[in-house]
């Protein structure tokens, strides 16, 4: 939906069985709207069931319920979002405002479970979360396939301006031609002048010179037929000689070619089992990241809301009772009372499960690259061997063609040869005044002629050929348009992961450098993100990848500046520093554009004044911004917001 639709327009949000939500309708402005109240009164499952009705997954059905929903009216457009619990999974349904919720989830729902906000508190790979909607092996495909193309066009390139450089002598070729052509001409007309004469100067009948004309002819024909053939035989020659150099050069390149004494296809039921593990993996993976921050939202006091504040006979629990160390909370799984510290503890271990599993799962990943790059390699030279051998066939096959043609055009020469005798025998043999000079000029002539048709041949066959020349001189300018663009294209897909990580860099640091000038942090100067060129190892190869390392600088109380590291921050200064990136982001990929909203969760370790400050400045970024405060941290902001206080 576009801006201009949503001017104006509120976002009315009806909700059943979502988190601690039973039923609840609430209306939401444009603009800076807060849910202000205690923990456990279900403003994060309101959160949950905004974002599921946007489009997300995550957001959890009411735990006495089979079946929940969010419907989302947006200006003219109503959206819906379904939960149904299905074989102890949830299921969603619906048409909901978004597809694909990738960008909404990492850079404009920002609770505390948000990643961007845990990877800053973690030190995690930030680069890793900001490039993460990007289709980076489609980028690599689209680069690869310009590249080839650019690659062709290059060639055909080259290849014209090959042709265009042979313009030059083809034209002095045919001046040469044509200047042969006409020598030749009048050398003819000047014969057939002298044979004219001594046909006046001969009395002779008729007859006779008729005879003695035509059997010239039948010469001159005969010696034209021996020249097509003797052409022919030369052309077959040089055939054979090509066939017999390929040959060699197929022979030499087959013998370079190694036989890896290994079969692909055996390789791939390996494959097949690994890629059926690394699914297995990733599935488990997934659960356990899902348990782990289910978990820690409960132990944070994200999903204790009233129905965990309520036991299971009615009877009113303290909701704050849970959130003590060392006292007592619900176990989820089987409703009993646990100790905390023994769920973190399970936690724990749970992570240390997952991250076990992480690191299998790349040793996988990194096998099946190795046996993928192998297979590849295999079959190629499989494929290189069959076809080296399939032409030596083919080659051979065409030699004893060829040889065969060879053999027939030699006889037919011969006996062209021994008619071509024949006929100037016959022609001697006609007795006409004047017969000797008369035979000396017809053969002159006949000479000529078959010169001449050779020279026209020729003429034709450079008039062709400069023609095709020119032609192809003005389609290498179209091309030379077309691979031009095709580099500009390449340019810019290579340098659009460059792009998009600079802006992000960028993008964090100018806000961050804002943000901490909002916020006045005593002693904290800097807090910045350097791109750093790395080398890594990915299978059996080296690699370069991109990180982004965050910086933190501080001053002394004699005003010395030195680097600190995030450790070190104060968990309100770690909380800034995760929104300000999950805020980049979300100008980077332009997320303003497909979601109009951002939301705020977990901001009470942030001091009431900065909140203040923090929500007014990310509210310049979105149409909604919708934040869950508690009283006392709301009181600091201005009235001119619009305030819900209950969930109802």
């Amino acid at each position: 939906m576009s801006k201009n639709q949503l001017s104006n327009a509120a976002a009315h949000v009806t909700v059943r069985n979502i988190g601690g939500i039973d039923d609840a309708e609430v209306t939401i402005p444009q603009g800076v709207s807060i849910l202000e109240g205690r923990n456990a009164t279900n403003r994060t499952s309101f959160l949950q069931a905004l974002m599921a009705g946007v489009g997300s997954e995550r957001s959890s059905l009411k735990g006495d319920a089979e079946e929940g929903s969010v419907t989302l009216e947006l200006g003219d457009e109503t959206y819906t979002r379904t939960l149904t619990r299905r074989n102890g999974a949830v299921e969603f349904g619906g048409d909901p405002y978004l597809d694909q919720s990738t960008l909404a989830d990492l850079f404009a729902f920002l609770l505390e479970n948000n990643e961007a906000r845990r990877a800053v508190a973690r030190g995690d790979d930030l680069r890793e979360i900001i490039m993460r909607p990007i289709d980076t092996d489609r980028i690599e495909a689209d680069i690869e396939s310009c590249r080839r193309k650019r690659d062709r066009l290059e060639t055909e390139i080259e290849q014209l301006e090959k042709l265009e450089s042979e313009l030059p002598k083809l034209e002095a070729d045919r001046r040469e031609k044509r200047e042969e052509l006409e020598t030749a001409r009048a050398e003819l007309d000047a014969v057939q002048k002298q044979l004219d004469e001594l046909d006046t100067g001969v009395d002779e009948s008729r007859t006779r010179k008729q005879e003695l004309e035509d059997a010239f002819e039948r010469v001159r024909k005969a010696r034209s037929e021996l020249e097509s053939l003797e052409f022919d035989l030369e052309t077959e020659r040089s055939t054979r000689t090509q066939l017999e150099a390929e040959r060699e050069e197929v022979q030499t390149t087959l013998a370079e070619i190694d036989d890896p004494g290994e079969n692909p296809d055996r390789l791939a039921g390996k494959l097949d089992e690994l890629r059926r593990h690394k699914r297995s993996l990733d599935d488990t993976v997934n659960q356990l990241g899902s348990v782990i921050d289910f978990n820690d939202q409960l132990l944070e006091g994200d999903g204790l809301d009233i129905s965990d504040a309520v036991g299971s006979s009615g009877e009113t629990r303290d909701p704050t009772a849970s959130l003590t160390a060392g006292q007592e909370t619900i176990c989820w799984t089987c409703g009993a009372d646990a100790e905390i510290e023994q769920i973190e503890s399970t936690l724990d271990r749970l992570r240390e499960l997952r991250s076990t599993k992480l690191d299998e799962r790349n040793d996988i990943r990194t096998e099946i690259d190795d046996l993928t790059d192998r297979q590849a390699e295999l079959k190629q030279k499989r494929r290189e061997r069959e076809r080296a051998e399939r032409r030596i066939s083919e080659i051979n096959a065409e030699l004893e063609t060829t040889d065969e043609r060879l053999d027939a055009l030699e006889s037919r020469i011969e006996e062209k040869q021994a008619e071509i005798a024949e006929l100037e025998a016959e022609a001697e043999s006609i007795d006409v005044e004047g017969h000797d000079e008369a035979l000396e000029l017809h053969r002159e002539a006949n000479g000529i002629e078959l010169r001449i048709d050779r020279l026209e041949d020729d003429l034709e066959e450079i008039d062709s050929a400069i023609d095709e020349r020119e032609a192809a001189i003005e389609e290498r300018e179209a091309l030379r348009e077309e691979r031009e663009e095709l580099s500009e294209r390449l340019t810019d897909l290579r340098t659009r992961v460059d792009r998009i990580e600079a802006d992000a860099v960028n993008s964090f640091n100018s806000h961050m450098e804002t943000v901490l000038d909002i916020l006045e942090y005593e002693n904290l100067e800097r807090i910045w993100i350097e791109r750093r060129e790395t080398e890594v190892r990915e299978g059996r190869r080296t690699v370069t990848r991109t990180r982004f390392e965050l910086h933190i600088v501080r001053t002394a109380a004699d005003g010395t500046a030195y680097e600190d590291t995030i450790d070190h921050l104060s968990e309100s200064e770690r909380e800034v520093t995760g929104l300000v990136f999950a805020l980049a982001g979300y100008l980077v990929h332009d997320v303003h554009e497909a979601v109009p909203f951002i939301i705020l969760d977990s901001l009470e370790a942030i001091d009431s004044d900065r909140i203040a400050r923090v929500v007014d400045y990310f509210g310049d970024h979105a149409d909604f911004l919708v934040a869950a405060l508690l009283p006392e941290d709301a009181a600091a902001l201005p009235e001119t917001y619009s305030y819900i206080e209950s969930i109802d």
